[in-house]
């Protein structure tokens, strides 16, 4: 089988660490490793490592290849068009290798514990993939979540290794409906995780995504020609920035599988999340990544690039990020609006900071 890493995303909710020439996936917030190098760390016992294909934004084709080296098989989008263009892509340049083996598409900047259960349950996706089908993996919610998609399950396939038939994909919900959706017990978080053969995908893109198709299939023909990249580079400028889940999964009338995730996971699509998920915490609930000292404080995060002492004293929920340039200051419940600030610093000129 393939795995697909998708690697270019922004991280905009990790500012300041987080940047244009440096987002998230690249950062050593869960390790000493950063993100994309633990995914890489967890897929790598599945497959030849010639069958793993990295795909970044090309400001960071250097960064990945310094990180992970020629082992792997990187490819540099000119521009981001979102996931159904990013696991497009990938899926034609594998596609000349074997389109009815399984491909697993997994983004570079997710937390997994439990990776060998991890390893199993996807295994168990590959073999269902190859009969056609497209398959999903759902996380158990554990709190009416307003920031992530959800999966309706409908008839359970396989009990024992929790397989379901989907019911339907739902967008972001609102907090009355997430709360309806935790009470009912009949939804999971979309994990984002997909399974599914270059055939299958293909011809459902090729149905639902005509355009995305024609595009792909120029990308195609440039493979290992003197112009791939001015090909890329034009049919990229008009493709429709559109998700994987909006453009096919949504729509497709293929047979479409969810597996109830039995291993920890957790986007780490915020501060908040951070906070939540590492461990390290003092008696009173702070969290310190960095060369910090807290007095008469409470549950706050400090996380530093510079080589200075951070103090807090009487404060509460607080996030402090510390950078060379940049500086900070938020209420740990707020952590999902500080997408906001890179928005507001390229509307009014300050784009030095994103």
């Amino acid at each position: 089988m393939f795995v697909v890493i998708m690697a270019g995303g922004q991280g905009t909710r990790f500012w300041p660490a987080s940047r244009e020439k440096l987002p998230k996936q690249f950062l050593k917030i869960i390790s000493e490793k950063t993100m994309l190098e633990e995914t890489l760390a967890r897929i790598e016992p599945l497959v030849q490592t010639e069958k793993i294909c990295v795909v970044v934004n090309a400001l960071h084709e250097e960064l990945t290849k310094r990180l992970l080296g020629n082992k792997v098989k990187i490819l540099a989008e000119p521009i981001g068009r979102n996931t159904a263009a990013c696991i497009g892509l990938a899926v034609t340049h594998l596609l000349n290798h074997g389109k009815n083996e399984p491909i697993i598409a997994v983004p570079a900047d997710h937390f997994i514990s439990d990776v060998q259960t991890f390893r199993n349950q996807l295994l168990v996706a590959a073999e269902m993939a190859k009969e056609g089908g497209i398959v999903t993996f759902g996380i158990k919610p554990t709190r009416p979540e307003t920031g992530y998609g959800y999966i309706e399950k409908g008839e359970i396939v396989s009990p024992d290794k929790q397989i379901f038939k989907v019911e339907r994909f739902v967008e972001k919900p609102n907090l009355e409906k997430a709360l309806e959706f935790l009470s009912s017990g009949k939804y999971l978080w979309n994990s984002g995780i997909f399974v599914f053969t270059a055939e299958t995908i293909l011809s459902e893109i090729e149905t639902l995504q005509p355009s995305l198709h024609q595009g792909l299939l120029k990308i195609g023909k440039a493979i290992g020609s003197e112009n791939y990249m001015q090909v890329l580079t034009e049919v990229y400028e008009n493709l429709e920035s559109i998700s994987l889940d909006y453009a096919v999964m949504e729509k497709t009338q293929k047979p479409v599988y969810v597996i109830e995730a039995l291993f920890e996971w957790s986007d780490v699509g915020s501060w908040q999340a951070l906070y939540e998920l590492r461990d390290g915490k003092d008696d009173a609930g702070n969290l310190a990544l960095a060369d910090a000292i807290f007095l008469d404080s409470k549950r706050n995060l400090v996380y530093s690039e510079a080589n200075r002492l951070v103090c807090l004293l009487g404060v509460e929920e607080l996030i402090i990020v510390d950078t060379s340039d940049a500086l900070l200051v938020a209420n740990l419940k707020n952590s999902q609006e500080i997408r906001k600030i890179p928005e507001f610093l390229r509307k009014n000129k300050k784009s030095k900071f994103c």
